[in-house]
């Protein structure tokens, strides 16, 4: 049969007849998350399951129904295909998409054809996909965090491997059981699961809580993707997934190459892109086929507009409950898409169709709120109504900033249980906009989602869980003026956890109370004070009212309903009022150094500087720390320098770590060396170590330090200082020192990294510090031959003029 005999064939949708069956193993059934942890299982009932099967599959893109509720997921984008998806993979996918990717959603829209008509017809689609080619986006790198020159292909796959299991991955997808992390504690929930017998688990009615959670399969993304385009598509899904079943998890591009670096780490070759056909006549005729398969009914794609009427179904969701047959629910059938799905998926599906065809009343004018869960795969992170929640099998990545013990409620996700009865509107279209994180202790991310999708939910929320609000006057009336009864009592304990404007006690890493009035609702904020628990079950809120009394007699005559209220007053005016008194103590007994006119100079322990540390502010705002033992520049940052208190007068104090941000570290190792050739080993530290002597530093007039250390010979003057664009300038001074001359060349590190990019006298390690020398003669980019992963740049220094050495990251 020729090509064109072929394409008539699809056209006519019923003169191809099925070919032989395929041998072995059943393939893999479509994935959807919410079906497979609930309706699979019974927790959902099963038309629920159907109708968001449904959805997911996209049915109602080629089967009329009026019912909102079932609005199709819909496909990706097509429009930048061909730059974005191997030819290769698009070749393996249509020939067998459920094999090629499991858990597909995509039906196989060629089954129906043998073998060699099916070849022809793949041809010519990957043709015509592989010829619709755009742009990438042109993103604009920022002065505090460069983008590396091809970033996409300079990612650090260790960067990325905590990326994937702390920030939020994990939650669908499955974790890594050789990742060298996840110390956080086992929930409440899952220590009181471990000492049950399976048959108490189902006789306490927690056998939904033991469930493991079945991960959202994978493809595999190199053969799929080139990193280019992966990268692009995890910072941005929604730009060719405006489904949104991949949320956006807010990461910037250098994070997301390094997680393309994780999940594509055990890849030969970075995708196996193969060719695509461009004869204009075949791309032609992939063009119509990609109209006649009714592709466009699911996939939006510039100048191929969908059609008015889907080919490929005649009959509307409520004529199909009383159709005879399974149709495309079934074997592969001439004329129609095969979704290849199980028993279970199919009697869902039916309860479905024969749900809405029995039904009376008008069809559904909005998405119920527990559909929109299931679809957004809300449950992955978050439970509502004992449903859903962080799988027991992944809590363990789900941790806090520095491992800080706040339970289960500093760590995990919140509950959405009266959430609609808690938050503003305007609150939760930040929190679903990605502009309202409250949280900074958590590591996990809340993912931002277009305002499509964001925009029902606030008003679906309130609807479910307070349909008469009570306003600010009824529940809160003659508030003003009680401020001052409100800072009180919150001094007495609400302090001991909670910031304020940024200031807290000592101890305290909660949510920030500032802005509070702002983001919850009155009615919510009584009666949640009134009883933290009944609201937010196994919180560590405690009831400051317990039986309706307070704690603090002597605030407001002890009244309860008063003291909620001064404290709702003195919040809603937090920003002119004066801090409760526990806090200003705080800040009284706060040393920190705050550099102004000239630098401060402090001899510390820091990690990275170890116990010689000389720590050095600046009034530009930037800071380093100088390792006095080892001679090395160890880490500079930005914003605040130092608190000194554990310095001072703390024997056995933790090391000092930096206030500020845009931390970065610089190469470690000794910063110098005698080399015949220059491309030598580096000498160890353990024997090189004895050769350097630190003889101290001394102040210029503008407070700025000059270091003096010797070595194997020579004396060096290191003078660091910091510049007004933010960053550092270094200026070394080598001397012969008295007695014997040195012998050899003396070498500088002046960087070193895994993915050094040498260009003149600049040397970018991606994602990290920048280092250009004012004179780079001679210097070479070394690679470690028994360590091929470690670059060295490295410089010859003379004693006839300085080194100067400017750093920028």
């Amino acid at each position: 049969m020729t090509g064109s005999k072929v394409f008539a064939g699809v056209l006519l949708l019923a003169v191809v007849l099925l070919g032989s069956s395929a041998q072995g193993q059943h393939p893999p059934v479509p994935f959807v998350a919410g079906f497979e942890r609930f309706a699979r299982h019974g927790v959902v009932p099963e038309n629920v399951g159907g109708q968001l099967l449904l959805a997911e599959l996209s049915c109602v893109a080629c089967h009329d129904s009026e019912d909102l509720a079932l609005e199709p997921k819909r496909g990706p984008i097509l429009t930048g295909s061909g730059n974005r998806v191997s030819a290769d993979w698009m070749r393996a996918f249509l020939n067998n998409p459920s094999h090629t990717k499991p858990g597909t959603t995509m039906p196989d829209v060629l089954a129906f054809l043998p073998e060699a008509d099916r070849a022809e017809a793949v041809e010519a689609l990957v043709a015509f996909l592989a010829s619709q080619e755009t742009s990438f986006p042109e993103p604009k790198a920022g002065g505090g965090n460069p983008l590396p020159h091809e970033f996409w292909n300079q990612g650090d796959p260790e960067r990325g491997e905590k990326l994937y299991h702390l920030v939020g991955c994990v939650a669908c997808h499955q974790p890594d059981p050789q990742y060298d992390g996840g110390h956080a504690q086992p929930s409440a929930m899952s220590a009181l699961l471990a000492t049950l017998e399976p048959e108490d688990i189902e006789e306490m009615g927690l056998t939904e809580s033991a469930r493991p959670v079945t991960s959202v399969p994978l493809p595999d993304l190199a053969d799929k993707y080139t990193n280019k385009a992966l990268t692009f598509f995890l910072a941005e899904p929604e730009t060719v997934r405006p489904g949104v079943r991949m949320p956006n998890l807010k990461l910037e591009l250098v994070e997301a190459a390094d997680l393309v670096a994780y999940l594509t780490r055990d890849a030969s070759t970075e995708g196996k892109q193969g060719t695509a056909s461009k004869n204009p006549a075949l791309v032609a005729q992939g063009k119509k086929l990609f109209t006649a398969l009714s592709c466009v009914n699911c996939h939006e794609m510039d100048g191929v507009p969908p059609p008015e009427e889907a080919p490929l179904a005649t009959k509307s969701l409520a004529q199909l409950a009383a159709a005879d047959g399974l149709g495309c629910l079934g074997k592969p059938t001439p004329g129609l898409p095969h979704f290849g799905l199980d028993e279970p998926q199919v009697k869902s599906i039916t309860a479905a169709l024969t749900a809405l065809a029995a039904r009376d009343e008008a069809p559904a004018q909005e998405v119920s709120l527990d559909l929109t869960l299931l679809k957004q795969n809300c449950y992955a992170c978050h439970s509502r109504d004992e449903r859903g929640g962080v799988g027991p099998d992944r809590e363990q990545y789900f941790e806090t900033v520095s491992h800080v013990d706040l339970g289960d409620e500093g760590r995990l996700p919140p509950p959405l249980d009266h959430v609609g009865m808690k938050l503003t509107p305007g609150a939760f279209a930040k929190v679903l906009a990605g502009s309202g994180d409250i949280r900074p202790h958590m590591r996990v991310r809340m993912p931002k989602y277009p305002q499509e999708i964001a925009k029902p939910l606030p008003a679906a929320f309130a609807a479910a869980d307070q349909p008469a609000s009570l306003s600010e006057a009824e529940v809160f009336p003659n508030h003003k003026g009680m401020e001052e009864a409100g800072r009180l009592l919150l001094n007495t304990g609400c302090v001991q956890c909670h910031p304020i404007r940024g200031e807290s006690a000592d101890g305290a890493v909660g949510i920030d109370l500032e802005g509070i009035a702002q983001r919850v609702r009155p009615q919510w904020f009584w009666e949640f004070l009134r009883n933290p628990a009944e609201l937010k079950k196994r919180t560590r809120m405690p009831s400051f009212f317990p039986n309706g009394k307070s704690g603090n007699p002597d605030i407001l005559e002890g009244d309860m309903d008063r003291q909620i209220t001064a404290m709702w007053s003195y919040l809603k005016d937090v920003k002119s009022q004066k801090l409760p008194d526990k806090i200003e103590e705080a800040r009284s007994q706060q040393f920190e150094l705050v550099p102004e006119g000239r630098p401060i100079v402090l001899r510390t322990f820091m990690d990275s500087a170890g116990p010689h540390a000389i720590a050095v502010g600046n009034p530009a705002g930037v800071h380093y720390a100088f390792d006095g033992e080892k001679m090395r520049l160890a880490e500079a940052w930005r914003g605040q320098f130092l608190d000194a208190y554990g310095t001072w007068f703390v024997r056995s104090a933790p090391p000092a770590v930096p206030l500020g941000t845009e931390v970065v570290s610089f190469p470690p190792g000794l910063p110098f060396a005698m080399l015949p050739g220059g491309d030598e080993p580096w000498p160890p530290e353990d024997k090189e170590a004895a050769q350097y002597q630190f003889l101290g530093y001394r102040l210029d007039r503008a407070g700025v330090p000059t270091f003096r250390y010797a070595y194997r010979g020579y004396v060096i003057e290191d003078r660091i200082e910091a510049l007004e664009n933010g960053g550092l300038k270094r200026l070394l001074k080598i001397k012969p020192g008295k007695g014997n001359a040195p012998r050899g060349t003396l070498w500088f590190q002046a960087h070193q990294g895994k993915n050094l990019k040498q260009q003149n006298a600049t040397c970018t390690e991606p994602g990290g510090v920048t280092v250009r020398l004012a004179e780079a003669e001679g210097a070479i980019l070394w690679q470690d031959k028994k360590n091929p992963e470690t670059k060295q740049w490295r410089v010859p220094v003379s004693t006839d003029r300085p080194l100067e050495v400017i750093y920028q990251w």
